[in-house]
């Protein structure tokens, strides 16, 4: 029988391993071979990690490496974040001020308006209302303590294409109380040819018989109407920080405004800003010099409350903004938005982009009250109805 020698006859050695028994690593040169270029060409390397989503190659200890970080992604996300919160505090900021108008006039009760014009006319009035303050704030104010309201200050702003106009209205100003009709009673009273100085249409009732005196002496119809009392005044000046003015040569002394104020440059606080913008005795001509420092104070106000310290300072400018519109009246139709346009108008008259005046004087009445220049009113009133450059000079 023919003999069978072990190991003839047998498959030649192969290096799968039996079956059932993990493969075991390889040596060449005494180094294992775990499927890794080592450098020597042995292995091989395709350049991707399984399960290492990305091109990164293995960490020092063979493990794969972490993902390089999609910084186009994340710019992108944290972008989308930034506009949504931007968003969100500018709607939610635009409605909180809203809310805080005081819109309490109502422009629909004034008669036998004239037609308007080109652009849009704003009556802006500093009442001497002493609504909110304590007999502290009065005395500190030196605003006394009188009943009811009156108007300190008057001016109409002219917002157009063709250049802001600010003209003042002295509060001594002759005026015709034309027909009107009460604003609470409803009831008509007839004009009568009464002359007064125009304060007194605010006094006797209120600000839409102040709007319909204007309106009709004037013949220029006024869009909107804003108004704001001594302490609302003060505290809006203390909210901005101050505000820097050049007090004239030889200063200014009042006892009965407490103004007392040396020549030069100086930011003047809310209790100083009340004493500027109210003296007249210690001024040479009285309520016509008083008006222009009432002009030259609200624009450098406006000018000073729209810096980017103040806009873009949320410390300052939620201050700032609730103390100002808690103490504002205005008409029932007057925006966020037409707030807006009016300060920044007059902040541009401050930096020369407009045009600041007295309303023209031509001499005093019988009575002692300021004669407007008939003539040169008829011109102005032309000039801003059609929005044209105003060519009028005022006092």
């Amino acid at each position: 029988m023919r003999q069978v020698q072990r190991g003839q006859g047998a498959a030649p050695h192969s290096s799968a391993p039996p079956h059932g028994v993990p493969p075991q690593p390889t040596y060449t040169d005494g180094h294992a071979d775990n499927g890794y270029d080592n450098g020597q060409g042995g292995g091989y390397n395709t350049g991707q990690v399984y399960g290492g989503g990305g091109p990164q190659g293995p960490g020092p200890d063979g493990r794969p490496g972490r993902p390089r970080p999609n910084w186009r992604r994340r710019i992108k996300w944290i972008s989308i974040t930034v506009v949504t919160l931007l968003v969100v505090v500018s709607v939610g900021t635009y409605f909180w001020a809203d809310s805080k108008l005081n819109r309490d006039v109502d422009l629909s009760k004034v008669i036998d308006r004239p037609d308007g014009g080109e652009g849009t006319n704003y009556l802006i009035v500093g009442s001497d209302s002493r609504e909110g303050m304590t007999a502290e704030d009065k005395k500190k104010l030196h605003t006394g303590s009188a009943e009811g309201k009156r108007t300190d200050s008057m001016m109409i702003l002219h917002v157009g294409d063709n250049g802001n106009t600010m003209v003042s209205l002295p509060r001594d100003s002759n005026v015709t109380i034309p027909t009107f009709k009460g604003s609470e009673s409803g009831k008509t009273f007839p004009g009568t040819g009464r002359q007064v100085k125009l304060n007194a249409a605010y006094a006797e009732d209120g600000p839409e018989l102040l709007v319909r005196t204007v309106e009709s002496n004037t013949g220029l119809r006024i869009d909107h109407y804003a108004e704001i009392g001594f302490g609302g005044f003060a505290k809006i000046v203390d909210s901005v920080g101050g505000v820097e003015i050049d007090i004239p040569k030889g200063g200014m002394k009042d006892t009965k405004s407490g103004a007392d104020f040396e020549a030069g440059k100086q930011t003047l606080d809310g209790e100083q800003a009340l004493a500027f913008v109210r003296t007249r005795y210690a001024l040479a001509g009285s309520d016509l010099d008083r008006t222009k420092n009432q002009q030259k104070f609200l624009s450098a106000l406006a000018n000073q409350t729209a810096t980017p310290s103040t806009v873009l300072n949320p410390f300052k400018l939620y201050p700032t903004l609730g103390s100002g519109l808690d103490t504002l009246t205005v008409d029932k139709d007057m925006s966020l938005w037409n707030l807006g346009s009016m300060f920044w108008a007059m902040k541009g008259i401050t930096g020369g982009e407009g045009k600041s005046m007295n309303m023209p004087i031509s001499g005093n009445t019988g009575n002692g009250n300021l004669q407007w220049d008939t003539a040169k009113v008829k011109t102005l009133v032309n000039q801003l109805k059609n929005d044209e450059k105003v060519t009028v000079s005022g006092n």
